[in-house]
């Protein structure tokens, strides 16, 4: 056995990587995109994560890099109901009337969230909370207006991911109620 050398540095031994840190290193995705896309696969969703060049921080943006209108990206806004997390998914080319939707879920207020709250109710960041993948399910409304797409266009958990998937099959994974947010 060799004796330690006094110069040498102890460090304390880190913790083991988590299986969505050792898949994203395979993968290249970022380790909440990983859980994104397994959950998607355990839901049986067909759309396939895709990393973009640059943040989408906003529908127009994420729209610019797609090539698709503004109207097919499905924003994800996290919204304080009452004290529980309120998923509405809500097409790019709309603003939330947060009175009518706290009229639709039937809770006295809904305000934003905070990046605090989102990322303790989703596990994902602003800007890239995807409608799946969550630490518990979360209660989702949809925006009718969606239908209007063949293909719409999601957050991958993570502001540089995205997927692609269907009004009806986003109703289906999340199981939301498509509502007018309008």
């Amino acid at each position: 056995m060799s004796e330690k050398s006094p110069d040498a540095q102890h460090t304390e031994p880190s913790a083991p990587p988590t299986a969505a840190e050792l898949a994203a290193r395979s993968t290249g995705l970022p380790a909440n995109a990983v859980i994104v896309q397994a959950a998607l696969r355990e839901l049986g969703a067909t759309g396939e994560i895709v990393v973009l060049p640059e943040k989408a921080p906003t529908a127009a943006t994420a729209a610019a890099q797609l090539g698709c209108e503004v109207g097919a990206i499905a924003n994800s806004l996290v919204f304080d109901a009452d004290g529980a997390p309120l998923l509405v998914m809500t097409s790019g080319a709309h603003r939330v009337d947060v009175e009518l939707v706290a009229r639709t879920a039937g809770v006295r207020s809904v305000r934003r969230a905070t990046p605090e709250f989102v990322r303790q109710a989703t596990g994902q960041p602003i800007g890239g909370v995807a409608p799946v993948g969550h630490p518990s399910p979360i209660r989702t409304l949809i925006d009718t207006w969606l239908s209007k797409y063949d293909v719409v266009w999601a957050a991958g958990g993570h502001p540089h991911t995205v997927f692609p998937t269907t009004f009806d099959e986003l109703v289906r994974i999340t199981g939301g109620t498509p509502v007018d947010v309008e």
